[in-house]
């Protein structure tokens, strides 16, 4: 039973949701109207979990000395410090200097050091596609070059370069990015009904 209520539940929510999207009713709306006032509630629960999880998980690592346990500690200590700042009586809880502070000084300057990496990686990742002599690549660098050619004053070659990019950006690359966006699509309904018929059951941890 512990373990069928989960899949019960989940097929006949899964069940109202496609009959009440399909099948618009007064009553229908309405149970939907008030299950979709459920999702912040079960979202704080799932942070919490996700919180202490990320507590459990960090002090083993701190108390077991594993390999880079030093950031265990750091992320403890950011964490204790932000929870204990937030929620402080009369602190000011998203205003508070320590809140304010550790996300001005150390969350964006932290993210934007990431950013400004993924843009090395995207440089090194071309750089090797570039290299392999191909005809695909070569098509490849031949459309790279035809589009950033397209942002240059280059006299009289700018008018049939830019429709030269155009075409690139909305015909072949528009085509590839709904290409891709359909294959998405397909995927989300074809895991979902793998969820809601019970085939998928890693949400319940062990089989």
């Amino acid at each position: 039973m512990k373990r069928y209520l989960p899949i019960l539940l989940v097929l006949l929510s899964g069940a109202f949701l496609v009959f009440q999207y399909f099948v618009p009713h007064e009553t229908s709306e309405f149970v939907y109207e008030y299950a979709l006032d459920w999702a912040p509630i079960i979202g704080i629960f799932a942070m919490t979990l996700g919180l202490v999880s990320l507590a459990r998980v960090s002090w083993s690592r701190v108390r077991k000395r594993e390999a880079n346990w030093p950031y265990a500690l750091v992320t403890l200590a950011g964490l204790a410090s932000i929870l204990v700042a937030g929620l402080w009586p009369g602190g000011g809880g998203l205003q508070a200097p320590v809140v304010a502070w550790e996300y001005s000084y150390l969350m964006l300057p932290l993210s934007s050091t990431m950013y400004a990496l993924l843009a090395f990686f995207i440089a090194s990742a071309t750089y090797r596609a570039f290299r392999v002599r191909s005809v695909l690549a070569t098509l490849l660098l031949l459309a790279a070059v035809i589009v950033m050619l397209r942002f240059f004053p280059l006299g009289p070659l700018t008018g049939p370069i830019g429709g030269m990019a155009d075409w690139i950006l909305y015909v072949p690359n528009l085509a590839a990015k709904r290409a891709i966006l359909i294959g998405v699509g397909l995927g989300v309904v074809a895991t979902a009904m793998k969820i809601v018929l019970g085939i998928e059951r890693s949400y319940l941890g062990r089989d």
